[in-house]
Formats: structure tokens, sequence, C-alpha cells
């Protein structure tokens, strides 16, 4: 009988060992990838950067808000695309500068136009992944069907057509024939907001809408975008929050507001999806300051909504994803509401639209790589397509140009506005917003190699998107939707 060789054995266990291997290998392949995350954004009207704990509220508190900040990320140089309604939703949804998609200015009732169904929103990527996606609370891209959100990628729509106040009780009574105010359910209207009581109903509204869309379809990756139509003007809060704060019917709401998002995270834990949900809270622009005690706080940053000045662009910016975002930091990276579409997309392994967009990825610095700097620069556009200053890191060269200031003028009180003028004659500044965020302190002369740098900046953007100012038209802009004839 012929004997087995002596290295048989080992070479017997040698070959078992890569056979065990290889079902390693195998089974690390196999293994499921992980499941996509769902996806909430905030989007709150007109709350001024100052207007939680976490950025000097003093007078009320935002637990909900300041939990958020703690369990997640802070972004404190973070940018609207526009400071107004209508253009700031557009690039919200789109990752476009709003003047490049022909959007600007806030649209009124039965608006001509609205934003192109043609432009790829980012409900339109994440429902061609698979995602459920459903809007609640306001719109204002069109009141028309043809771009309402089931037109625009959305699944589900339940909320206003554009602000609140566009309705005959508004108090300037040039804009007394604003048609009825309805809710509007998909791309029919419902009931009538007729009066402040049907207001204080706005906020519970939205947030019962939008718990019911996370217990439906908890078992599927979804899409919820709550773009609160509060604390915009009239203020209105529930009987529940009414005269709870110090600061009155503002902190009210503020707080009902907090309380909203507080229940809706409550929902994502309740419903086991806490840990794979990306939650992004922002604000379409900052506090519209002649409003006086009805209007939030720029957080000491110079003007508010309407201006081309921080305190109407730089908005309050929370991003929370447990394990994924680093919790209690604190970011003063340059970014913007561009930059949402590209990043979440991508995160959610859906493409990006086929069409230039001017949004960026910041990926890496949402997961915590705080040696990259995703965006270096930033072009501040008003009115129709108004060239007003252009930023570059902590460099912010404004142009001669007339706008809206809030400074010289007694606010308003109780719900009424105070006065303001549009057409303020602003002369060229260059400011240093790092040493001087409420920019009070014009340094052209300091720094005249800074400016030219910023000039070079701002004919690119010219050349691109035009610019009103200097009677220049863009050679890359888009048409906004227009009202079937």
């Amino acid at each position: 009988m012929r004997l087995i060789p002596r290295r048989f054995p080992s070479l017997l266990v040698s070959a078992l060992a890569l056979v065990g291997t290889g079902l390693l290998i195998s089974a690390r392949i196999s293994k499921p990838a992980p499941a996509p995350p769902n996806v909430v954004l905030f989007f709150m009207d007109d709350m001024g950067y100052g207007d939680l704990s976490v950025t000097g509220a003093l007078e009320y508190s935002t637990p909900n808000l300041d939990r958020m900040a703690a369990e997640g990320s802070r972004f404190s140089n973070f940018l609207v695309a526009q400071a107004v309604c209508s253009a700031s939703r557009a690039a919200l949804l789109t990752g476009c500068y709003p003047n490049r998609l022909g959007i600007s200015g806030a649209l009124g009732p039965n608006s001509p136009i609205g934003l192109n169904p043609t432009e790829e929103t980012l409900a339109d990527l994440l429902k061609e992944k698979g995602y459920a996606t459903g809007i609640f609370g306001k719109w204002h891209l069109g009141d028309k069907k043809q771009f309402l959100p089931l037109q625009q990628g959305f699944d589900e729509y339940y909320g206003v057509p554009y602000s609140h106040d566009m309705w005959p009780l508004h108090p300037n009574q040039a804009h007394a024939k604003y048609p009825p105010l309805h809710w509007i359910d998909g791309n029919e209207p419902k009931e009538e907001i007729k009066d402040l009581d049907d207001a204080s109903k706005i906020t519970s509204t939205v947030t019962e809408k939008a718990l019911s869309f996370i217990r439906r379809h908890k078992n599927k990756p979804f899409f919820l975008y709550v773009p609160h139509p509060l604390p915009h003007v009239p203020l209105a809060a529930s009987a529940a929050f009414r005269g709870k704060t110090v600061q009155g019917l503002y902190g009210d709401v503020i707080t009902e507001l907090d309380g909203s998002v507080g229940q809706i995270l409550g929902e994502l834990k309740k419903q086991n999806l806490d840990k794979n949900t990306l939650v992004i809270f922002i604000s379409d622009n900052g506090p519209w300051l002649n409003y006086g005690d009805h209007a939030g706080s720029a957080g000491g940053f110079r003007e508010g909504k309407g201006t081309s000045f921080e305190g109407g662009h730089r908005v309050p910016c929370l991003v929370r994803w447990p394990g994924v975002v680093p919790a209690g930091r604190v970011s003063n990276k340059l970014l913007t509401t561009l930059d949402i579409l590209p990043t979440v997309a991508r995160l959610c392994g859906a493409r990006l639209p086929r069409q230039h967009i001017d949004g960026l990825d910041w990926i890496a610095l949402l997961k915590g790589d705080n040696s990259v700097t995703p965006r270096d620069h930033f072009y501040y556009y008003y009115r129709k397509n108004s060239l007003e200053a252009v930023r570059q890191g902590d460099w912010k060269l404004v142009f001669a140009h007339p706008g809206r200031t809030y400074e010289g003028f007694l606010p308003g009180q109780g719900g009424k506005p105070g006065p303001t003028t549009e057409n303020h004659e602003f002369s060229q500044a260059l400011y240093d917003l790092r040493r001087d965020p409420g920019e009070r302190y014009d340094v052209r002369e300091q720094h005249p190699d800074i400016v030219a740098k910023l000039e070079k900046l701002a004919e690119e953007a010219r050349a691109d998107l035009g610019d009103d100012i200097q009677k220049r038209t863009g050679t890359n802009v888009r048409e906004p939707g227009r009202v079937s004839q």
C-alpha cells in the first residue's frame, strides 16, 4: 500500500485555508450594500441667523434645534443663493443660481411664470432612485398646475402655493385684490385660510402631514421636504404655544417651529429610522427687519431679507446624521443652498442634473474632513439679475447699486411694517468678513490687489449670468416655465 506523503496534511490544511479565505471573500462581496439614507430637509421662511439659542436667541429657547446642533454639525458660514422667497427656493431644489433659471423675487398669485418643469429638481433625482418624495409647507415656485410640486418630482404635496401674506387681509391696501388663499392638496385647492385663526394651524398642519408621510413610507427610502411657511408674517401660533415666551408672538412662533422639528426627529427615532436619516435645517433668507417685533434677528450681521449684505444671505444651517456627520462640530467653511442638491444626490446614489448646475459637492467636509474647502467663491445677485457683490474666501466686494436698507428707519410693531427704501445708493466697498462680519469698514484702499482679483471674478459672473446694473446679458441663462397658452 502506498504511503501518503508527510506533507499531505499541511497541503490539506493550506487548501482548506484557501477555500475558507475564498468563502470569506465571497461572503464579503455578497454582503448587502448599506440602505440609502432617508433625507429630511427643513426650510424655514424669514428665520434669521440669530433666531436659534445656539446662534444667540435670548428670550426663548430652541431645545430641539440645540439638540440637533449638539448631535450633528453647525455650519456658521452658510449662504442662501438669493435673499428672497421664490429665488431662494429655486436654487435649493435645482442647485442653480436662480437668475440662471429666470426666477427672481417672490412670485405672486397667478404668476405667468414658474420653475420650468424641464429643470431637474432634487426630488426628480431621488424619485428616479426609488425614493418616495413629499413636500409639506410652502412651495412658491409658481401656483399654476404645470408648476406645482407633483409636476416637479414630488409624489405628495400639501401646503400653501406662495407666502401666506399674499391674501385679502394683507395690511397694504394696494394688495387688497389678492385672491383667497387655500391649502393645496396635490394639484387641487382645499380649505381656505381665511384669517389669523386659520393661520394659527399652519405649523401644526404641516407637522402632522410630515409625520404621516414618515409613517407611511418607513419601509422605503424617502425624501421629506418641510418648507415651513412661518416665521414669515403674518405671525400666528397655535393655542398650545401662544403667550408662552417673554419675547411675544415671534418667540411663540419660533418655539412652535422648534417643537415641530422635535416631533419629526422623535418620529424618526420611533420608526427606527433615526440612524439612517440625513436631516438638514436651514432658512430661505434673513429676517424681514422692518416688521420689528414680528421679525427675527440677523445675529449681528448687516441688513436683512432682500439685501445682498450678510444679514440677508447668511442663515442657520444644522446637519444631523448619527455616525456619519460629526457631533458637536462647528464649521466656518463657506457653503450655500446651491450645494445641497449635488451633495444629497451623491449621498443617495443619484445622478446629477443633465444641465449645468452651480452647486458643489461637500460630502468630505460634511463627514468631518476639515482640510477641504469645497467652495471658493459666491455671487450675490438680487432684483431680476443685478450683480450686487462677489465673494472669494473671506473677502467681499460690494458694487455700487441701488437697494433696500432698513437702517435709519423705525421698525413697525404688532404685525405692521415700518418704512424702508428700495433705492438707497450703496457705494462700492471691500469688506474683510473674517475681521468685519458686520460689513462696516471699507478697506479698498488698503487692498487694491484684492479688489482687482474680485473684479475679475465679477467679470466671469457677468459673462456667464449677465448683470442688469451694467446692462449685460449672460450667455448661459435658461428660460423659466411660462403659463401654457
